[in-house]
């Protein structure tokens, strides 16, 4: 006997331990052997990681496509793994050192450093992972990878190598993102920009002659950064700005420093923007250093790690410079003392024209919280410009599509700016760099230390010490493998003969840039093949009014929370029906709620099919039925595999979700168990005997069809309605995807779509008119044909019961005072007189008519109002955009309501 409620907390552990007891995740299973494969690569959360909801949905799309291709009898191969996350990683066990009061990582040294990171990535790292298997992700998890495990780091050796021999690797003085809190180099994936209260400072440049003396002209620019004055390398006018024509090929002297500055034309220089004429500081403007480039200026860096000010010793800063007397003392200032003495310095001089506020945003990194500094110093790059070319058209040629479509104009917008890609990283944690410095800063880039020293002693004509470069490399570099590096690459493995390349990837908007174009670029570099097919973007998770989670607004939602309340299928089940394509998500609890209850509707069918003796029968063939309403609700079934395997193939995750809530919960539930009661209640015989197999066949069906999205309670239910004489074959998992063509029935659907819409009608007309719910009501069809007739006989009981029908009789016309329907071109018409007051339903109908009419006037005038669609919260605008559509349709509904009237 089943229990009386399902209880997701005791059930999906015991269901867990049966899916790895039976292997049923294993890719390569020996009955899979000449099976299509399918392959798909989890996006490697950071090993630090904990879930949170973008995972919630990443992992629940992946996981219904790898269950319903495993069951479409498709060897799968959903690949695990984690990311070492370099930053974030070092950081968690440095504050952990800080915490404990232990010596920090400079005093402990690399090798003992490495040593407590690994025994804390042993300990407690990869918690996610377990995670993961809480929400019922079916990956492979014999085959679980980690971006720095031996195999992996061997595969991102020999591409470190195999392009620094190629020459798209190479060592370069560029500006990077620096954190100087963290003293490296950071990605522009970690860098914040956060909206800054600050102001614009006018300065005034002496104009020199051809001597060098004042002309006692100024040109004013203004910046929000005073301190980065002193690396000035020029002025840039815009070519077409009339206002500066007199000035071309003229100097400024840098006040402050003396140094004689050229003024340069360059469309970069806006004549819109204040007096058009901007100061260019190469070494500390990401703009300015491509204008500077542009011109040949010299890269005066002002700055050193820490971001502080370093002018003593520095050549560049000397070069051609004069400065003022006690100019030095601003050497070791921070950036913002610097900023307040600089600003002091120039309005003792009359060279300060004015100070305005002026909100901007700035960058900060996302770990550290400190301002990001452009800073210039030597990095390994990647001349990504190559390496994009194939990845550009792989995806023009249709190789690979994105899904939705429109997410390939940023793909496209990225690679066709690409810029150098800074590889290196000021950190310990990562895969250190396979290159090795001679004395005189020979460079030897080799996959081993002895193969350094061996090409350092054929360079060097005897055996010379090597010193290692000390940086790692970027986490995005080992994780664009992926695809390939998991399968055992460089080894030619039969792994990766057989799931290389991938069917499809699953990932977030964010990172288009940053793993899914570089693996692009690294699979069809190294593979000569496209790592995936397709790529599917997922839109955001955002809290039930639309607003983005974060953790400063208090409305981040825990998933894990969600399914220690409402159990993981809920949750799965809420994030599938809601992943429109192209749309973001807005969660409320209440939605996993409702779903909760979608569950507990499902676990009620499955008690009253028991409860009334609906048992599997072995070798029941559902073409056989003979009683309509069987064939019907076989039929019904038949259609929604149809609808939602077609759904899931294209990715219409929602689609698919929605379509078989709707035959489960509106179809089966709500219609056939009704329908079926007299059957199932009545005497025992053939038609019984039928309905009760039909409707334990259909709830196989159903199991079969949800299993993607609600793993636990449909593997329980598969187990629960095994019995003796009709065992099972298999767990539902590895069990095969319903295969019920042709079995739609025109017939059956005919005469049972017609009793269900009559019913459904006349519940709306009950409900629009304010019927009182104990009233019964007398139905007249209206010139009914012999189809109808016949109809209205044989479910004559059903129809009276199920909507609150006195009695059911014919006529040539209409009732006077009653309200008419059309059911399948049938006339039914309700006579309501005395049931109803028909001129005070009208004017009830008319009055809410016009206020619905009023409220989406109003709604319709703000979302018309520019200002507001502009500066009101994107959740705000997103909110009345759903009260209008919801007052037009009530409207529309109230609408036909009075037009019944007459």
């Amino acid at each position: 006997m089943m229990e009386k409620t399902f209880d997701p907390q005791a059930v999906e552990g015991r269901i867990s331990a049966a899916w790895r007891e039976a292997d049923a995740f294993k890719a390569g299973r020996p009955d899979r052997a000449e099976a299509e494969p399918f392959a798909i690569v989890i996006p490697p959360p950071n090993v630090t990681g904990a879930l949170h909801m973008g995972h919630a949905l990443n992992t629940t799309l992946q996981d219904i496509l790898a269950r319903f291709e495993r069951m479409r009898g498709k060897d799968v191969l959903w690949q695990p793994g984690t990311d070492h996350a370099g930053i974030a990683t070092q950081m968690v066990v440095e504050r952990q050192l800080m915490e404990r009061q232990e010596p920090g990582r400079r005093e402990m040294g690399r090798e003992k450093f490495l040593e407590r990171v690994w025994a804390w990535k042993a300990e407690s790292g990869g918690a996610i992972v377990n995670q993961l298997q809480r929400l019922g992700a079916s990956c492979d998890w014999s085959r679980e990878r980690f971006t720095m495990d031996e195999g992996l780091s061997r595969a991102v050796v020999k591409v470190f190598v195999q392009l620094y021999r190629e020459g798209l690797i190479y060592k370069d003085k560029r500006l990077v993102n620096w954190d100087p809190k963290l003293l490296t180099a950071i990605s522009d994936l970690e860098v914040v920009q956060v909206e800054t209260k600050g102001h614009l400072w006018h300065f005034k440049y002496p104009v020199v002659d051809d001597a060098g003396a004042e002309t006692g002209e100024f040109v004013i620019v203004a910046t929000t950064r005073p301190e980065t004055m002193l690396g000035d390398a020029a002025v840039a006018v815009n070519p077409a700005d009339e206002r500066y024509f007199h000035l071309r090929g003229k100097r400024v002297r840098l006040p402050l420093v003396g140094r004689l500055i050229p003024i340069v034309e360059d469309e970069y220089s806006d004549p819109e923007k204040g007096t058009g004429a901007v100061k260019i500081t190469p070494a500390h403007d990401f703009n300015d250093f491509e204008v500077g480039r542009r011109h040949g200026l010299p890269l005066i860096n002002i700055f050193d790690a820490e971001a502080k000010l370093t002018l003593i010793g520095n050549e560049p800063f000397r070069a051609g410079a004069e400065p003022i007397e006690g100019l030095d003392g601003l050497h070791g200032a921070s950036r913002e003392n610097a900023r307040k003495q600089i600003v002091e310095l120039m309005e003792e001089r009359g060279l300060l024209d004015q100070i305005e506020p002026h909100p901007h945003m700035v960058p900060h990194g996302d770990r550290s919280g400190s301002i990001i500094e452009p800073w210039l110093t030597d990095q390994w790059y990647v001349n990504a410009a190559v390496l994009a070319q194939p990845a550009l058209d792989a995806v023009r040629s249709g190789k690979a599509s994105f899904i939705p479509k429109n997410w390939e104009k940023t793909y496209f917008d990225w690679l066709e700016n690409i810029q150098p890609w800074c590889i290196s990283r000021q950190l310990w944690w990562g895969h250190q760099i396979p290159a090795w410095y001679g004395p005189d800063g020979k460079v030897f880039v080799e996959a081993t230390e002895a193969e350094a020293a061996a090409a350092a002693r054929a360079h060097y004509g005897e055996p010379t010490a090597l010193a290692r470069d000390p940086d790692v490399l970027d986490t995005w570099f080992s994780s664009a493998l992926w695809p390939f590096s998991t399968l055992g690459w460089p080894d030619e493995t039969t792994e990766l003969k057989r799931y290389y390349p991938t069917n499809v990837l699953v990932t977030g908007f964010d990172i288009i840039f940053f793993w899914v174009a570089r693996m692009m670029m690294m699979g069809l570099h190294f593979m000569g093949e496209i790592p995936f097919h397709d790529i599917y973007i997922h839109a955001l998770v955002r809290d039930e009014k639309g607003a983005k989670m974060s953790k400063s607004k208090g409305n981040v939602i825990d998933p894990l929370s969600l399914i220690e309340q409402y159990g993981a299928d809920s949750l799965r089940f809420t994030l599938a029906a809601m992943a429109a394509q192209g749309r973001d998500i807005k969660l409320s609890t209440q939605r996993v709620e409702g779903y909760r209850n979608f569950a507990t509707k499902i676990w009620n069918a499955a008690r009253f099919a028991e409860i009334n003796g609906c048992v599997r029968v072995t070798g029941f063939d559902p073409r056989g039925v003979s009683i309509t309403l069987n064939a019907w609700i076989i039929g019904e079934a038949a259609k929604a595999v149809a609808e939602v395997t077609g759904a899931i193939k294209t990715y219409r995750f929602n689609d698919a979700a929605n379509a078989a809530y709707r035959f489960v919960w509106n179809i089966f539930c709500d219609w056939h168990l009704e329908l079926a009661k007299p059957l199932l209640q009545g005497e025992d015989g053939p038609a019984k005997d039928e309905t009760r197999a039909t409707t334990a066949f259909v709830l196989d069906e159903i199991t079969k069809l949800l299993h993607p999205f609600m793993p636990f309670l449909t593997e329980e239910l598969w187990a629960i309605k095994a019995t003796e004489d009709s065992p099972r074959a298999s767990l539902l998992a590895l069990t095969a995807w319903p295969r019920l063509e042709g079995l739609e029935n025109a017939a059956a659907e005919s005469e049972i779509g017609w009793v269900v819409e009559l019913i459904s009608e006349v519940r709306s007309v009950r409900s629009e008119m304010n019927v009182p719910a104990g009233a019964l009501i007398p139905l007249v069809l209206v010139n009914a044909d012999t189809d109808v007739g016949s109809r209205a006989k044989n479910w004559d009981e059903t129809l009276r019961r199920l909507a609150r029908l006195s009695d059911i009789s014919f006529a040539a016309e209409a009732p006077e005072k009653s309200v008419q329907l059309v059911v399948r071109g049938a006339v039914a018409a309700l006579p309501l007189q005395g049931v109803i007051d028909f001129d005070a339903e009208k004017t009830r109908l008319a009055k809410e008519i016009g206020k619905l009419a009023a409220d989406a006037r109003k709604i319709e005038a703000k979302l018309g109002n520019a200002d507001f669609v502009a500066k009101a919260p994107e959740e705000v605008v997103e909110e009345n955009r759903e009260r209008l559509d919801e007052a037009r349709a009530r409207a529309a509904k109230l609408e036909a309501a009075l037009k019944r009237l007459g």
